[in-house]
């Protein structure tokens, strides 16, 4: 794996209740990211790399449904993992974070923890990888741009900082899943997407996640507009 993004933000939805959205957006220099690296639910966001077990992200998320801390999820997982010196992971719950780069992750391998985000990276050319794509996110948190859209800018920020140190390897990936504890009748499917085989793994992430936002407009006003003339 690359490099990924999890990401809290609490907001009010319309009714002036307080709402958790939870998001986690990947690039990797292989295909299928999406299948192995983000997780996440109503409860967090986890994603998890390196010599991926995507056990860690998918009973990650189901240990936060539980009621557990995502550290303490996470943490549990790891040390019942004999792998996980190979294994990078990290995550966000509703009051705290975690992150873990495994001593035998291959360089540069690391994380950097914020108060409500974690971005952590391996085979990168650099730190300014992890840096760029954090300092990305903070600079636009909370603005009124879609977190999904947020998200994509922070990894074309890492890409853009070197990214996967991999270069002959041509066929990238890329996705993004974003959550709230909101409900609702129909949730946006933009809101979860993958790029599984592209050599242009930002830029089409982008161009899908604008497609699929205008698909799901369309859908939208078109059902609303069929239901509204019946009644």
């Amino acid at each position: 794996m690359t490099f990924s993004i999890c990401v809290r933000e609490r907001y009010t939805d319309d009714s002036g209740t307080e709402q958790i959205r939870y998001g986690v957006a990947a690039t990797a220099r292989l295909p299928g990211v999406g299948t192995l690296c983000p997780f996440a639910s109503a409860d967090g966001a986890v994603a998890t790399q390196s010599f991926a077990n995507p056990d860690l992200g998918r009973k990650g998320v189901e240990y936060l449904a539980d009621g557990l801390a995502v550290d303490d999820a996470l943490r549990s997982l790891l040390n019942a993992d004999d792998g996980r010196e190979k294994r990078q992971v990290h995550g966000v719950g509703a009051d705290d974070v975690f992150a873990f780069t495994g001593e035998g992750c291959r360089d540069w391998s690391g994380h950097v923890v914020g108060e409500n985000f974690t971005v952590a990276g391996n085979l990168l050319t650099g730190r300014d990888v992890v840096d760029d794509t954090a300092a990305a996110y903070e600079s636009n948190a909370h603005a009124d741009a879609s977190l999904a859209r947020r998200l994509i800018d922070a990894l074309a920020a890492g890409h853009d900082a070197g990214g996967d140190r991999r270069a002959d390897l041509t066929v990238q990936s890329a996705a993004l899943l974003v959550t709230t504890t909101e409900a609702s009748d129909l949730s946006p499917y933009y809101n979860d997407l993958r790029v599984d085989a592209t050599e242009t793994p930002i830029s089409t992430l982008r161009e899908t996640y604008e497609a699929a936002t205008r698909g799901y407009e369309a859908v939208t006003e078109k059902y609303a507009v069929a239901s509204g003339g019946s009644e």
